[in-house]
């Protein structure tokens, strides 16, 4: 890319009032076009502190992580000028938003297709993932890695990707295939992809999948049948 591309950060949020407005403030602004946060059917303050915070909110009443991202992409096909990357990241301000610099340059720098942001490689405070994630992460990665030849240490939800690559993988999960869904498919076309370090913290606020055990066991089924779905 010859000149500084156009960046769009899509945040799927679900009762993050307390986190929202802290991880659009701390979103570099002078790299990115637009902040897009998709109000997942929440019922408290989310949407107006976003708002306030300065990021454009789209309302998605289905709830389903997969299901606020896809709204997000939708949003981004009707501009007249697309995006030349788009990078997710979480609502929750577990992710450190002023490291986008480091989920973007492997992209501008290194011409690479897809960056996840790897707490596995990264600082990762005490407490910031059960032992439920941290096996999950560590299960999810080695099948890709014996099945689909590429290695991952993560799937985390910090990660940037060209916007004509994004299309190309033509994403549809609904729930909590989204991040594993995104990194198989990049795998099977032969994609570039890559990971960077990145610094992982205690959310704000209480998940709504690693804090229920019916949460962690969903995603856990999802991600693995995900994975032999793609096969």
């Amino acid at each position: 890319m010859k000149r500084f591309p156009v960046i769009d950060v899509i945040i799927p949020a679900y009762n993050e009032e307390n986190s929202v407005g802290n991880v659009i403030r701390d979103i570099p602004q002078e790299l990115v076009r637009e902040i897009i946060v998709i109000n997942n059917n929440s019922n408290d303050r989310t949407s107006l502190n976003a708002r306030d915070a300065g990021a454009t909110v789209l309302d998605e009443p289905l709830q389903g992580y997969g299901i606020a991202c896809l709204k997000g992409l939708l949003y981004l096909s009707g501009k007249v000028i697309k995006p030349d990357i788009v990078v997710f990241i979480d609502a929750d301000y577990s992710d450190d938003p002023s490291e986008l610099n480091k989920i973007i340059k492997p992209i501008i720098m290194q011409q690479m297709d897809l960056v996840i942001g790897s707490r596995a490689l990264g600082i990762r405070q005490k407490g910031s993932m059960t032992f439920p994630q941290i096996f999950g992460n560590l299960l999810a990665t080695r099948l890709i890695m014996i099945f689909y030849k590429t290695k991952f240490t993560d799937l985390g939800p910090f990660r940037a990707i060209r916007y004509d690559k994004l299309m190309q993988i033509n994403m549809q999960d609904k729930t909590y295939g989204w991040t594993v869904e995104m990194q198989l498919k990049a795998a099977k076309l032969k994609m570039n992809v890559t990971e960077v370090p990145v610094t992982y913290r205690k959310r704000i606020g209480h998940s709504k999948i690693s804090g229920t055990v019916k949460g962690t066991l969903l995603a856990g089924y999802k991600i693995i049948t995900t994975i032999f779905k793609y096969l």
